[in-house]
Protein backbone atom coordinates (compact mmCIF):
# COMPACT_ATOMS: atom_id res chain seq x y z
CA UNK A 1 0.00 0.00 0.00
CA UNK A 2 1.10 3.54 -0.61
CA UNK A 3 1.02 6.07 2.24
CA UNK A 4 -1.87 7.88 0.49
CA UNK A 5 -3.96 4.70 0.88
CA UNK A 6 -3.95 4.84 4.69
CA UNK A 7 -6.64 6.70 6.67
CA UNK A 8 -7.75 6.95 10.31
CA UNK A 9 -10.15 4.17 11.27
CA UNK A 10 -8.97 1.86 8.49
CA UNK A 11 -8.66 -1.80 9.46
CA UNK A 12 -6.18 -4.13 7.75
CA UNK A 13 -6.37 -7.86 8.36
CA UNK A 14 -3.90 -10.59 7.47
CA UNK A 15 -3.09 -14.18 8.22
CA UNK A 16 -3.34 -16.76 9.39
CA UNK A 17 0.20 -17.71 10.25
CA UNK A 18 0.61 -21.16 11.79
CA UNK A 19 3.22 -21.32 14.54
CA UNK A 20 4.98 -24.67 14.43
CA UNK A 21 6.96 -26.10 17.33
CA UNK A 22 10.12 -26.06 15.20
CA UNK A 23 9.64 -22.37 14.36
CA UNK A 24 8.90 -21.50 18.00
CA UNK A 25 11.88 -23.35 19.47
CA UNK A 26 14.21 -22.33 16.61
CA UNK A 27 13.51 -18.63 17.16
CA UNK A 28 13.88 -19.06 20.90
CA UNK A 29 17.17 -20.97 20.68
CA UNK A 30 18.65 -18.15 18.64
CA UNK A 31 17.11 -15.06 20.26
CA UNK A 32 15.41 -15.85 23.60
CA UNK A 33 16.83 -19.16 24.91
CA UNK A 34 14.77 -19.50 28.06
CA UNK A 35 13.69 -23.02 29.03
CA UNK A 36 9.93 -22.37 28.67
CA UNK A 37 10.57 -21.48 25.00
CA UNK A 38 13.10 -24.21 24.18
CA UNK A 39 12.63 -27.31 26.38
CA UNK A 40 9.30 -29.07 25.82
CA UNK A 41 9.59 -31.48 28.78
CA UNK A 42 10.56 -28.78 31.27
CA UNK A 43 7.95 -26.39 29.87
CA UNK A 44 5.24 -29.05 30.32
CA UNK A 45 5.98 -28.93 34.07
CA UNK A 46 6.04 -25.12 34.17
CA UNK A 47 3.36 -22.56 34.90
CA UNK A 48 2.19 -22.45 31.26
CA UNK A 49 1.83 -26.23 30.94
CA UNK A 50 3.88 -26.39 27.75
CA UNK A 51 6.05 -24.46 25.34
CA UNK A 52 5.19 -20.85 24.66
CA UNK A 53 6.62 -18.49 22.07
CA UNK A 54 8.90 -15.62 22.95
CA UNK A 55 7.04 -12.33 22.92
CA UNK A 56 9.68 -11.08 20.49
CA UNK A 57 8.83 -13.95 18.17
CA UNK A 58 5.18 -12.88 18.36
CA UNK A 59 6.22 -9.34 17.40
CA UNK A 60 8.25 -10.70 14.48
CA UNK A 61 5.22 -12.63 13.22
CA UNK A 62 3.12 -9.46 13.39
CA UNK A 63 5.82 -7.56 11.49
CA UNK A 64 5.86 -10.19 8.75
CA UNK A 65 2.06 -10.07 8.40
CA UNK A 66 2.07 -6.24 8.32
CA UNK A 67 4.72 -6.19 5.60
CA UNK A 68 2.81 -8.73 3.53
CA UNK A 69 -0.53 -6.97 3.96
CA UNK A 70 0.45 -3.30 3.83
CA UNK A 71 4.10 -2.24 3.75
CA UNK A 72 5.54 -4.26 0.88
CA UNK A 73 6.10 -1.86 -2.03
CA UNK A 74 5.25 1.19 0.06
CA UNK A 75 7.36 4.24 0.85
CA UNK A 76 7.91 2.93 4.42
CA UNK A 77 11.54 3.26 5.51
CA UNK A 78 11.74 3.24 9.32
CA UNK A 79 10.01 3.32 12.68
CA UNK A 80 10.99 5.47 15.64
CA UNK A 81 9.42 2.92 17.97
CA UNK A 82 6.41 1.60 19.82
CA UNK A 83 4.18 3.30 22.36
CA UNK A 84 3.70 0.02 24.22
CA UNK A 85 3.77 -3.73 23.68
CA UNK A 86 1.67 -6.29 25.55
CA UNK A 87 1.38 -10.06 25.34
CA UNK A 88 -1.92 -10.79 27.13
CA UNK A 89 -1.93 -14.52 26.29
CA UNK A 90 0.84 -16.93 25.31
CA UNK A 91 1.39 -18.25 21.80
CA UNK A 92 1.69 -22.02 21.59
CA UNK A 93 2.78 -24.49 18.93
CA UNK A 94 -0.07 -25.05 16.48
CA UNK A 95 -1.64 -21.63 17.00
CA UNK A 96 -3.03 -19.87 13.93
CA UNK A 97 -2.39 -16.16 14.31
CA UNK A 98 -4.35 -13.43 12.56
CA UNK A 99 -3.45 -9.75 12.42
CA UNK A 100 -5.86 -6.87 12.89
CA UNK A 101 -4.18 -3.49 12.37
CA UNK A 102 -6.17 -0.30 12.88
CA UNK A 103 -4.90 3.04 11.63
CA UNK A 104 -5.04 5.71 14.36
CA UNK A 105 -3.52 8.56 12.36
CA UNK A 106 -1.94 9.11 8.93
CA UNK A 107 -0.49 12.57 8.34
CA UNK A 108 2.33 14.49 6.72
CA UNK A 109 4.85 16.02 9.07
CA UNK A 110 4.35 19.78 9.34
CA UNK A 111 8.08 20.43 9.80
CA UNK A 112 9.22 17.88 7.17
CA UNK A 113 6.54 17.68 4.46
CA UNK A 114 8.29 14.81 2.68
CA UNK A 115 7.77 12.64 5.78
CA UNK A 116 4.58 10.65 6.28
CA UNK A 117 3.74 9.56 9.82
CA UNK A 118 1.48 6.59 10.42
CA UNK A 119 0.32 5.59 13.89
CA UNK A 120 -1.45 2.28 14.08
CA UNK A 121 -2.42 -0.41 16.55
CA UNK A 122 -1.43 -3.98 15.73
CA UNK A 123 -3.22 -6.85 17.42
CA UNK A 124 -2.72 -10.58 16.92
CA UNK A 125 -5.36 -13.14 17.80
CA UNK A 126 -5.13 -16.92 17.92
CA UNK A 127 -7.65 -19.35 16.43
CA UNK A 128 -9.77 -19.12 19.60
CA UNK A 129 -10.04 -15.32 19.39
CA UNK A 130 -7.65 -14.77 22.30
CA UNK A 131 -5.47 -11.70 21.91
CA UNK A 132 -1.76 -12.59 21.98
CA UNK A 133 -0.22 -9.23 21.00
CA UNK A 134 -1.27 -5.61 21.37
CA UNK A 135 1.08 -2.82 20.32
CA UNK A 136 0.92 0.72 19.00
CA UNK A 137 3.46 1.38 16.25
CA UNK A 138 4.67 4.52 14.48
CA UNK A 139 5.85 4.01 10.90
CA UNK A 140 7.63 6.59 8.76
CA UNK A 141 7.22 7.02 5.00
CA UNK A 142 9.36 8.95 2.52
CA UNK A 143 7.02 11.05 0.36
CA UNK A 144 7.33 13.32 -2.65
CA UNK A 145 7.23 17.04 -1.99
CA UNK A 146 3.65 18.34 -1.82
Amino acid sequence: MRFADFFAGQVIEAGPHEVTEDELTGFARQWDPQWFHTEAAAAAEGIFGGLIASGWHTCAIAMRLVVQAALEGSESFASPGLQYVRWPNPVRPGDLLRLRAEVIEARRSESKPTLGILRWRWRLFNQHGAEVLDTEVTSLFRLAAP
